[in-house]
């Protein structure tokens, strides 16, 4: 993936010089007995690159990740905090490769969203991404490392601690820059679900229809994948991608299906408990965001998944 290192966006909240107590994963604490170092791993990879609290979830008792409200006019001025706009901590960001590539990734894909939203005479709102060590609030509820990257719909803001980066990397993740940037584009992809009514949308059906929960999910999970791959198909044709990188995210979105998961863990593949999705369709639907660069090409709810 060709980058240039260098600079931070104005659209990064930098919080690491306010950890707001305690770093590391914590996995002693809460209600988290019994699960054992290998379903920590699974549930630490499925929340780095799903968005979805699984960890803070298990350790407060609960089954499954978190369904945040949808985010409301009135939130969007709403801070978290007290370090707003910008990098301002003293932990010299610009020294940061990992931050300047979340940086370099967030104004990336939202330039990219600007153009598809005003070719179809809609404006596009740009979400804030919040870099935080240890834990931090916000609009979500408080925000741990251990919950990995993840979007919330309340306040219209992405949250993520680069030293769970480097957790990754340790228990074996790819390391790739794309594949890292397809991770923070799919966050996005759900940012860009709440501006047009979709995520709203699907817990409302999902209230309203409980035993649809768990497709929905999906449909939401994979169309955020999709929605990535669109970003992905602007890289490739200004040639910042490559077809090594595109195997790198492809790779990093079959880790994270739901049949390889439950495999890892040990239990029986079971579709029914799905929420995000098997590996072959979180591949499927990046590639077709990936060759089409339509976002109308999108439409998880309309297929069979």
């Amino acid at each position: 993936m060709d980058w240039t290192p260098g600079g931070m966006s104005s659209d990064v909240e930098d919080r690491r010089g306010d950890s707001g107590g305690g770093g590391g994963f914590g996995f002693g604490g809460g209600g988290g007995g019994g699960l054992g170092i290998v379903g920590v791993v699974v549930l630490v990879v499925i929340s780095l690159l799903t968005g979805r609290n699984y960890i803070g979830s298990y350790l407060s008792g609960g089954g499954g990740g978190q369904q945040p409200p949808s985010r409301q006019s009135s939130d969007r001025s709403v801070q978290y905090g007290p370090q707003q706009g910008g990098a301002t901590s003293g932990a010299n960001p610009n020294a940061d490769r990992d931050a300047q590539l979340v940086s370099f990734t967030l104004d990336d894909v939202q330039k990219t969203w600007t153009k598809i939203f005003a070719d179809k005479g809609q404006t596009y709102e740009r979400a804030k991404l919040v870099l935080f060590r240890g834990r931090t609030y916000s609009g979500c509820g408080t925000a741990q490392a251990a919950t990995g990257p993840f979007y919330c719909p309340a306040d219209g803001k992405v949250y993520i601690d680069l030293g769970f980066w480097d957790e990754l990397k340790q228990l074996g993740g790819d390391t790739g820059d794309f594949a890292q940037s397809y991770v923070l584009a799919h966050e996005l992809g759900h940012h860009v679900q709440d501006l047009l009514g979709t995520e709203a949308k699907v817990r409302r059906l999902q209230q309203q229809d409980p035993d649809q929960a768990k497709k929905l999910s999906v449909d939401l999970e994979l169309q955020a994948d999709c929605y990535a791959g669109v970003w992905g198909h602007s890289t490739e044709q200004r040639g910042i991608v490559h077809e090594d990188d595109v195997d790198g995210a492809l790779k990093a979105a079959a880790a994270v299906g739901d049949d390889h998961i439950q495999k890892m863990s040990g239990r029986a593949v079971s579709p029914e408990s799905w929420t995000h999705g098997s590996s072959a369709a979180r591949e499927e639907w990046f590639k077709r965001g990936l060759s089409t660069g339509n976002p109308g090409a999108c439409n998880t709810f309309a297929s069979g998944n």
